[in-house]
């Protein structure tokens, strides 16, 4: 590494930096405890359970095997395992060992899950029109869209993916 490029990862955030940070990060937060408000109240569901009805009413067959489902919705997996279990218990989600190999299980989206999840689907997309999209306008949506753009493609070439 030369000098210059260690000085730079190094380097803290400016004052500034920090400032948008925080304000970004606060607002973040704010927005995700909004919707989880929101969504609960108005359908019964938890944000938890929208997560894992969102993955599987869009996985091929509405099923997918725990670890996939655990990837797609950013957990760990004994999270997810007790989750589904609660899921199960309510009827929302089936677990079944997975066909192709006895080492896993899939996680399948049942008749009532997909009743509840296009139930909650419509106030949650009600709410996101409400506490996001409404309060930009059509160029700071769009700036929005590219600055979480560049923060994925960021995280993902840190990560090497």
């Amino acid at each position: 590494m030369t000098n210059q490029a260690e000085k730079l990862a190094r380097r803290s955030p400016t004052r500034a930096e920090l400032a948008v940070w925080r304000e970004y990060i606060e607002t973040a937060e704010a927005l995700g405890r909004a919707l989880a408000t929101g969504l609960q109240s108005t359908s019964g569901v938890s944000s938890a359970d929208y997560a894992v009805l969102l993955a599987l009413s869009e996985a091929e067959d509405h099923r997918l095997r725990s670890s996939a489902l655990a990837v797609a919705i950013g957990w760990e997996r004994s999270r997810l395992s007790h989750h589904l279990g609660r899921m199960e218990a309510r009827g929302l989600i089936r677990r079944q060992r997975s066909d192709s190999d006895n080492r896993g299980a899939a996680a399948e989206l049942t008749d009532e899950g997909a009743r509840m999840f296009r139930s909650a689907s419509a106030s949650h997309l009600r709410l996101v029109r409400e506490v996001f999209v409404d309060a930009l306008t059509s160029e700071e949506l769009e700036d929005a869209g590219k600055v979480a753009a560049s923060l994925r493609a960021h995280l993902e070439k840190q990560r090497g993916l």
